[in-house]
C-alpha cells in the first residue's frame, strides 16, 4: 500500500464511500459507517494532492527527495484541508519549480484558501500569478541599494501607469519577439536504455553546439535525465568527480542508474561545467571577492602602491585569511560570537576593526583614498567605475553585472546569497574565462527566483556562450525561455509513472505544433 502513488490509491479506496466495497462489513454497519467516514475525509486529503499535481508521490517516499516544490505543494496540500478562516498565509515563490500546467492547479488551490476567508501574501516574480492578485506591492525600481521602495500598492490596473516600475514592461507592453535564426546542431549527445527513477529503457539525443531547453510537467523526469544520469556519465568519461554534499551522498546511495550508456557525442564534449544553485561557501568567510577570484587582483593592486613597497607589504597582507593583515581580535572574520547562557550565541561586529576584518597597519594603505575594506564594501556597480581603467577588473566586473548582479557588495558572505545569485555568481565566473568551446554547460532551473528582467539578462548570457562554440542545457519550465532556445526535448507526458518518456521533441515552433502538455503554452511564448 505505502508504494502505490497517491492517484492509484485514490483510485482504490473510493469504492468505500459509496459502500460498493465492503469487505466484511455487512454484518456490522456501523463498521461499515466508521470506514465511510475515514475514507471521505481520506479522499479529501488527496484529491486536493491530485489537483496539485502530485498524484504520482508515493506514502513512503521520503521527504529529503522531494523537490523544494514538492514540498511547498504538499504543505499547502495540508492548509487547504485544514478548514482554517481567518488567517494569514505567507508564500514565498510557490510557483519556483513548476511547470505552467501545475501553476494553473497551484492557482486553484490559493484560491480556495482566499474563497475560506483567509488572506494570501505571494512573493512572486511569476507573471500568471502576479495577474491572478486582487493587490500588488511593487518593489523596486532596481536591486540592492537601488531598491527597497514601494513604487506601488493597489489594483493591478494601475500598475500600468507607474513608468519605473520594471515589473510593468513585462506585464503591459507586448514587445514583438526579435526574429532569431534558430542554430543548427554540431553533432549529438545520444542517450540510450537509460533506466532510472522513472525513466525505463528510455533513448534521448541532445544536440550539441546549440541551446537546448529539456521542459515537461513538474516530476515527470527531467531532472533524473540531464543533473543526474547526463551529468554523471559525462563526468565519469570526462573524469571529472562532482562534489557532492554528505546528504546528497546519503541519496545517491538509494537512488542509482540502472541502466544507461551515452552512444554517441562523447568526443565532442571537452569539458562539463554544472551551474547549479548550491552555495558558492559555506563560511562567512567565503564571498564574491574570493570566489570569482576578484580579491586576488584586488590584492596584488595594493601591494604595488608606493605605501605597500615602502613597507614591504606582499599580496598576502591584504588576505584576511592571513596573520598578518588581518585583525587579531576576529582573526578577519569581522565578526566575534558573544556567547549567552540558556539562550543562543550572538554574532556581533568585532568592537576592534568595526567589521572592516584588517588591522589599522593594513587599512593605511590606500588607492585613491579607499582602503582594502572600503574596496570590499562597494557594490559590483561601484567598484565597476571605480576600477573602469584596470581591464582585468573592469571586464570580471562587467559580466557580473551583465548578469544582474550589480548590486551585490564585493565582501558580501557566501552564506547570504540565495540559491539564484550563487548560480549568477558561477555563471559569471565562467563567463570571465576565455572561452575555448566543446564546453557542455548545465543548467538546472537556473530561471528559480529571477524577475523577469533578469531573465532577459541571464538569457543574453547563456546565448553568448553558445555562440563561444559551447553547448547549453537547460533543465527549464519558463516558457520565455525555452521559446528563446534552439531545440526542445519535452519529457512527460505525466508524472512519475505516468511521465518519464520523450512525448516531443524539436525546434520550438514545432514542438509549439505538437499537441503536448507545453505546446498551448510554448506558442503564447513565441
Amino acid at each position: 500500500m505505502s508504494r502505490l502513488p497517491l492517484g492509484k490509491l485514490d483510485e482504490l479506496i473510493k469504492p468505500y464511500i459509496d459502500g460498493s466495497k465492503k469487505d466484511g462489513t455487512d454484518d456490522h454497519p456501523e463498521k461499515a459507517l466508521v470506514v465511510q467516514r475515514i475514507v471521505e475525509d481520506l479522499v479529501g486529503r488527496l484529491e486536493v494532492l491530485l489537483e496539485l499535481g502530485l498524484g504520482y508521490l508515493t506514502l513512503e517516499r521520503s521527504t529529503p527527495t522531494l523537490s523544494p516544490g514538492e514540498l511547498q505543494r504538499l504543505r499547502l496540500a495540508t492548509q487547504v484541508r485544514s478548514n482554517l478562516f481567518g488567517v494569514v498565509y505567507v508564500l514565498d515563490e510557490p510557483s519556483a519549480g513548476l511547470h505552467p500546467a501545475d501553476i494553473e492547479a497551484l492557482l486553484r488551490a490559493l484560491g480556495r484558501l482566499k474563497a475560506s476567508g483567509n488572506s494570501l501574501f505571494v512573493v512572486e516574480h511569476e507573471l500568471d500569478v502576479v495577474r491572478e492578485a486582487d493587490w500588488i506591492v511593487d518593489v523596486g525600481p532596481a536591486a540592492g541599494d537601488q531598491g527597497g521602495r514601494i513604487l506601488y500598492s493597489g489594483r493591478l490596473a494601475g500598475l500600468a501607469k507607474v513608468e519605473a516600475s520594471q515589473t510593468r514592461r513585462y506585464l503591459f507592453e507586448d514587445a514583438a519577439r526579435a526574429p532569431r535564426k534558430i542554430r543548427r546542431p554540431s553533432s549529438w549527445l545520444k542517450l540510450r536504455n537509460v533506466t532510472r527513477n522513472n525513466l525505463s529503457r528510455l533513448d534521448a539525443d541532445l544536440p550539441l553546439g546549440v541551446l537546448t531547453c529539456v521542459t515537461g510537467v513538474s516530476g515527470s523526469g527531467k531532472s533524473t535525465l540531464i543533473s543526474q544520469f547526463l551529468v554523471e556519465a559525462i563526468a565519469e568519461k570526462l573524469g571529472q568527480r562532482r562534489k557532492s554534499d554528505l546528504d546528497e551522498a546519503e541519496l545517491q546511495e538509494t537512488v542509482r542508474t540502472l541502466s544507461g550508456e551515452t552512444t554517441e557525442g562523447l568526443d565532442r564534449v571537452k569539458r562539463l561545467v554544472v551551474v547549479d544553485q548550491k552555495p558558492i561557501g559555506r563560511t562567512p568567510r567565503s564571498n564574491l571577492a574570493t570566489y570569482t577570484g576578484l580579491l586576488d587582483h584586488v590584492r596584488k593592486l595594493f601591494a604595488g602602491t608606493k605605501q605597500a613597497r615602502a613597507k614591504r607589504y606582499d599580496a598576502g597582507r591584504f588576505s584576511f585569511n592571513v596573520a598578518k593583515g588581518r585583525c587579531e581580535t576576529c582573526e578577519g572574520e569581522g565578526y566575534v560570537c558573544v556567547e549567552l547562557l540558556f539562550l543562543p550565541s550572538v554574532y556581533t561586529p568585532c568592537p576592534t576593526c568595526r567589521g572592516a576584518r584588517y588591522n589599522p597597519k593594513t587599512l593605511e594603505i590606500k588607492i585613491r583614498d579607499k582602503s582594502i575594506a572600503d574596496v570590499l564594501a562597494m557594490t559590483v556597480d561601484a567598484a565597476f567605475e571605480f576600477f573602469k581603467d584596470d581591464d582585468v577588473l573592469s571586464r570580471s566586473l562587467g559580466v557580473l553585472r551583465e548578469v544582474g548582479l550589480g548590486y551585490i557588495r564585493l565582501g558580501q558572505s557566501a552564506t547570504e546569497l540565495s540559491g539564484g545569485e550563487a548560480q549568477r555568481v558561477k555563471l559569471a565566473t565562467e563567463l570571465q574565462r576565455a572561452h575555448r568551446g566543446g564546453t557542455l554547460y548545465v543548467l538546472d532551473e537556473p530561471t528559480t527566483g529571477l524577475h523577469p528582467s533578469d531573465v532577459t539578462k541571464l538569457g543574453n548570457q547563456l546565448q553568448g556562450l553558445v555562440e563561444a562554440g559551447n553547448t547549453v542545457v537547460l533543465v527549464e519550465h519558463d516558457m520565455s525561455v525555452a521559446a528563446e532556445s534552439d531545440w526542445i526535448v519535452e519529457v512527460g507526458p505525466g508524472a512519475g509513472n505516468e511521465g518519464g518518456r520523450i512525448v516531443a521533441s524539436g525546434r520550438p515552433d514545432q514542438v509549439a505544433a505538437s499537441g503536448s502538455r507545453t505546446a498551448e503554452y510554448l506558442k503564447r511564448a513565441l
